[in-house]
């Protein structure tokens, strides 16, 4: 429905990987949770992002690496 309207969705709370397959399959803009990442600090976060920016300056996220323990 909420693309019916033109607005897009996030999933809050993925935390498996079937979890993050059924929500790609039922076409959901956006998630976030545990599968992607822990809770991190602001100088982690930011860390993380040095780390998964591409040659073109792009950030690549894969979905269920962890990053920080």
């Amino acid at each position: 429905m909420a693309h019916k309207l033109g607005i897009k969705t996030i999933a809050e709370g993925v935390e498996t990987s079937a979890q993050h397959d059924m929500l790609r399959r039922f076409g959901c803009d956006y998630a976030q949770g545990f599968w992607y990442s822990k809770p991190v600090s602001a100088s982690n976060f930011e860390s993380m992002l040095d780390k998964t920016r591409s040659q073109d300056g792009a950030f690549i996220f894969s979905p269920g690496n962890v990053f920080f323990q």
